[in-house]
């Protein structure tokens, strides 16, 4: 069966992406998708960055649109998502930013660490050259460590892009088969899912996040999945579905998750 659902994708509204709500869902519905959710990201409560994000004033613009584009498209399931990264130091203010609205599933993601020298959005080009300095074991580790936290936090329904950490082709010396699995523990108890996000291969990595070693980990410890493309262009919405189908069975899935009300709705058989 093809996949049908995807669960990431992105408006200009955030800055990074381009391309209208009426523009993806004109390509999803060309593709033969049956359902869609949007997921642009959630506004920073620490700072304004339009590059990252819409601004706070725009999330009931957001949901307008939204509201609007289902009633226009009856033929197609269009879910109300929303992708908000993880900030240790934010985390009860997004929780009742999240509880305004609502959504019909939350991804969290990380994307930035702490450093000494400030936050680094490890995985922002414009930051690429501080990897050079960067000790890339420690790096997988933190970035490992804030998952953990991300998931046990409570906010999130889909932890979004698992490895995106490997984004530049960066990896590891050191064996963090240990860590991964405790990873998935920490999923597997905070009852979140994980997605398998086919941008990774639009990438310098150009391999799908996660890739198949650490899906298996998280298959093991029974996560469940969804689907993403993480499209920024109208054109990547459900790029690749077949091989990330292909990586799921690989793994020893055999089903994905759906998602409605920040409810599990049903399950879609591979």
């Amino acid at each position: 069966m093809k996949i049908k659902h995807d669960y990431h994708m992105h408006t200009c509204r955030c800055g990074h992406a381009v391309g209208t709500i009426e523009e993806y869902i004109a390509e999803a519905k060309r593709k033969g998708l049956e359902e869609i959710g949007m997921s642009d990201h959630l506004p920073f409560l620490t700072h304004r960055d339009p590059q990252y994000t819409m601004d706070l004033s725009e999330l009931p613009d957001y949901h307008r649109d939204m509201e609007e584009a289902r009633a226009r498209h009856s033929n197609l399931s269009i879910k109300i998502g929303i992708e908000a990264d993880y900030m240790q130091n934010a985390s009860d203010r997004i929780g009742e930013l999240l509880k305004k609205y609502p959504y019909d599933f939350v991804i969290g993601s990380v994307h930035f660490m702490k450093q000494p020298e400030g936050d680094w959005a490890f995985d922002d080009p414009r930051e690429i050259e501080r990897w050079k300095n960067a000790d890339i074991d420690e790096v997988y580790r933190n970035y490992y460590r804030l998952l953990q936290g991300a998931a046990r936090s409570g906010l999130y329904d889909i932890m979004g892009h698992i490895d995106l950490v490997k984004k530049f082709g960066h990896r590891p010396k050191a064996d963090l088969t240990d860590t991964i699995r405790q990873t998935a523990r920490v999923f597997a108890q905070s009852g979140v899912a994980i997605e398998i996000n086919t941008s990774g291969l639009r990438k310098p990595v150009k391999e799908i996040y996660p890739s198949l070693e650490v899906l298996k980990a998280y298959s093991a410890e029974r996560v469940p999945i969804v689907f993403g493309s993480d499209s920024h262009d109208p054109k990547d919405v459900g790029a690749d579905f077949d091989r990330a189908r292909d990586l799921a069975l690989a793994a020893g899935y055999s089903e994905y998750r759906v998602y409605k009300s920040r409810k599990v709705q049903k399950t879609v058989k591979l």
